[in-house]
């Protein structure tokens, strides 16, 4: 309670000081009317989180918390900023409450215009990623093979239905020969974000939809997501594998739980990448779906060549990119780890809690499978 209580006080009394400072000699009303609404905002939003992600899970509780926490985040990381720019302006010689007031009324202009666009890409269909990677022990007959991946869609207390349908829409105009969903479905369980959910039973694939397990699905009764998945004809990688056959040549797809399976105490969960490439032909190339970058580790020990992950929503909201990358070895992009492994980390297609993102825009992408003969290889040892 004492690190929340801190935190809480940081994120909104950064703010409060940038905005609202008695230095900048505002008329009385605004400075109370300020004080006031800083003050509501700190008292309302651990009542919100509580009523909104507790036992009593109020949608309206949990969507307005979620907003007022994205908007104190971005609120207290330009209020930062704000302080090193009333530095500079102090040692130009601009005296308060003139320097005072165009820091507050810069920070307070580009928190509106940052929410503002946030939510917009937030709530926006994904726009399609295309990269190719080379794999060199792909077949002839599997060169070209194209996989459309969506992760961390997180359907949640906002309700995104439409949203959903979208997406369905875009990924099946796609294409593509296989379709991939790398988890955290939902925040809530099957009966209450089934409707939203909805939408995936009409994504198309030529060979096989394939679907792991995110962390978020331990928060919601994991189980019921997996029977779900499987019910609207999803492949559930549930530490296994499937072999897609092409023109000859024959590729391994394998899933694993989340990292974080184990620990939720879900009987029959954790992942156990050994388990999910069991009778595999070792010989033939692998592609693994992993929820979270860090599963590369037990990847590269195995020999996959391409992992597939989310998880790190790019950051959602910069500069939280910088928190990630403490946890993740990779935020975004296509990376190489160990001689053979590969990869791909999804900034994800849905957002999770505040409903924005900022510098960090959400994505479906295709991954189109090469050979080496005549391709250039451009991946860099770790990407951002």
């Amino acid at each position: 309670m004492t690190i929340i209580l801190a935190v809480t006080l940081l994120l909104f009394g950064v703010p409060w000081w940038t905005l609202v400072t008695p230095s900048a000699a505002w008329p009385t009303a605004v400075f109370v009317t300020g004080t006031l609404l800083f003050a509501a905002a700190f008292a309302a939003m651990p009542a919100l989180m509580v009523f909104g992600h507790g036992r009593r899970h109020l949608d309206w509780a949990a969507a307005t918390g979620d907003t007022l926490l994205g908007a104190a985040w971005v609120m207290f990381v330009w209020s930062m900023l704000g302080q090193l720019v009333k530095v500079v302006l102090l040692i130009a010689g601009v005296e308060d409450p003139t320097r005072s007031r165009l820091v507050a009324v810069a920070v307070l202009g580009s928190v509106v215009v940052l929410l503002m666009w946030g939510y917009l890409e937030a709530m926006r269909i994904p726009r399609v990623k295309n990269v190719d990677v080379v794999i060199p022990r792909l077949g002839p007959g599997t060169d070209g093979l194209r996989v459309a991946v969506i992760t961390d869609t997180h359907y949640g207390p906002i309700n995104r239905a439409r949203w959903s349908a979208g997406v369905a829409a875009r990924v099946n105009a796609l294409g593509a020969d296989i379709v991939c969903h790398v988890g955290d479905i939902a925040d809530g369980a099957v009966d209450v974000r089934e409707p939203q959910a909805r939408p995936l039973a009409s994504v198309e694939a030529k060979s096989f939809r394939v679907y792991v397990t995110g962390n978020h699905e331990y928060f919601s009764e994991a189980p019921g997501w997996l029977d779900y998945m499987e019910s609207i004809g999803w492949a559930v990688l549930h530490n296994q594998h499937v072999i897609v056959e092409r023109g000859g040549d024959r590729l391994v797809v394998a899933g694993v739980d989340d990292a974080t399976a184990h620990a939720a105490g879900v009987r029959g969960h954790g992942a156990n990448l050994e388990a999910a490439l069991a009778e595999a032909d070792r010989a033939l190339p692998v592609l693994l779906l992993a929820h979270q970058p860090k599963q590369v580790a037990h990847a590269i020990r195995a020999g996959v060549d391409l992992q597939i992950s989310g998880h790190t929503h790019g950051g959602q909201i910069w500069p939280f990119n910088l928190l990630v990358r403490l946890e993740q070895p990779v935020v975004h992009g296509l990376s190489r780890h160990g001689d053979r492994t590969q990869l791909y980390t999804s900034r994800g297609t849905g957002f999770w809690g505040p409903p924005f993102r900022v510098f960090a825009p959400s994505e479906i992408t295709v991954l189109t499978l090469r050979r080496p003969d005549g391709v250039v290889e451009t991946v860099s040892p770790r990407a951002n």
